[in-house]
C-alpha cells in the first residue's frame, strides 16, 4: 500500500513549484467570472456556459487556490476537478457548511474516495495543526494528484493512503472510468470494458485501517465511492466499537447500487438525516 503525508511525498516535492501553471490573463478572468456567479438558475447557466468556453483555452493543468488551499487541477477527464476549478461555490456547499460547523480541536476526519483532495484540504484549512485527516484514494493516477495537492499546502495534517476500502483485506479490481476518473469503482457498473480499463489495487477494511492508524475517535466521515459504500460501511457499523463511530456521516446517495441500504442501517443505529442534497445524505448522531 502506498502512503504519503505532507512530509514524505517525494514525487510531489520534485514537481514544478506552485504557480508554474498559473492561468493566463484570459483564463483568470473566465475563472473569476464562473466563481462569482450566484447559486441561482441563471447564475449556474451563465457559469456553465463560461466554463464550456474556458475549457477550449486550456491544455494540461492549472495552479489555483480553492477554499484557501493551493491545488494543481486537471479538469479534462475528472468532473470533480472541473467543478472545483470553475465553480467551487457549487461544490457540495451545504455539506461543507455542516462539516465546517462541527470542526473543533483535535478534529479527526476520514475522506473515503478523496479524489484529488477537495474535502480533505477544505477541512485542513479550517481545523488547524491538531487535526488528523486521512484521505483515501485507490486510483493510482488520481492518488498522485492528491499527493501533489497535499504537498502544496503547509498544514501537515493530511495523510494520503493509496488503497481501496471494502469488506475484506487483500487485493481488488478497480474498474476505471476513462471519461470521468471520479466514477471509477470496485463495483463493475455494467459498461463494456476495453483494455486498460481496470487495475488491481490493495484493499483494506475501514476498521482495519483505523486500527492501524491508532485513531481513538473519529469526528466525521465522508464517503463517495461510486456505489461501493455498502461494502465499506456495513462491516464497519457491525464491528466497530462505539468510540469509533463518528458524530457525522456524509454519504453519497447511491441507494440504487447498494445491496444493503446504508442509510437505513445508520438510522437504525441512531443517526438522523439532517440534510439530503442531490448527491449526498448527511447524518448525525448525538452523543458520539
Amino acid at each position: 500500500m502506498i502512503e504519503h503525508n505532507h512530509s514524505d511525498a517525494g514525487t510531489a516535492r520534485d514537481a514544478p513549484a506552485f504557480g508554474t501553471f498559473a492561468p493566463s490573463a484570459l483564463q483568470a478572468r473566465l475563472i473569476d467570472f464562473t466563481r462569482s456567479r450566484p447559486d441561482t438558475w441563471l447564475g449556474k447557466r451563465c457559469a456553465f456556459l463560461a466554463r464550456r468556453l474556458a475549457m477550449m483555452t486550456f491544455r494540461g493543468s492549472l495552479d489555483v487556490e480553492v477554499f484557501g488551499q493551493r491545488m494543481r487541477l486537471y479538469p479534462f477527464n475528472n468532473v470533480s476537478e472541473k467543478r472545483i476549478l470553475f465553480t467551487p461555490q457549487f461544490f457540495d456547499p451545504l455539506e461543507r457548511q455542516l462539516l465546517a460547523g462541527r470542526i473543533g480541536a483535535d478534529f479527526v476526519f476520514i475522506d473515503i474516495g478523496a479524489n484529488i483532495g477537495a474535502y480533505s484540504l477544505f477541512v485542513a484549512g479550517l481545523a488547524g495543526h491538531g487535526a488528523r485527516i486521512l484521505a483515501i484514494e485507490p486510483q493510482p493516477d488520481v492518488f498522485e494528484r492528491l499527493v501533489a495537492n497535499i504537498s502544496l499546502n503547509p498544514s501537515g495534517t493530511v495523510k494520503a493512503i493509496g488503497c481501496a476500502l471494502a469488506d475484506r483485506e487483500g487485493e481488488m479490481t478497480l474498474f476505471l472510468a476513462t471519461r470521468n476518473k471520479g466514477e471509477s469503482s470496485v463495483k463493475f457498473q455494467g459498461a463494456p470494458l476495453e483494455e486498460g480499463q481496470s487495475v488491481q489495487v490493495p484493499a483494506r477494511t475501514l476498521l482495519g485501517l483505523i486500527e492501524d492508524e491508532g485513531l481513538d475517535h473519529i469526528d466525521a466521515i465522508k464517503i463517495d465511492v461510486e456505489g461501493a459504500e455498502d461494502l465499506i460501511l456495513i462491516p464497519f457499523l457491525r464491528d466497530a466499537p462505539p468510540r469509533l463511530l463518528p458524530r457525522l456521516f456524509i454519504v453519497e446517495n447511491a441507494r440504487g447500487r447498494w445491496q444493503t441500504d446504508c442509510i437505513a442501517e445508520l438510522e437504525a443505529m441512531g443517526y438522523a438525516i439532517i440534510a439530503e442534497t442531490r448527491l449526498n445524505v448527511v447524518l448525525e448522531r448525538d452523543g458520539c
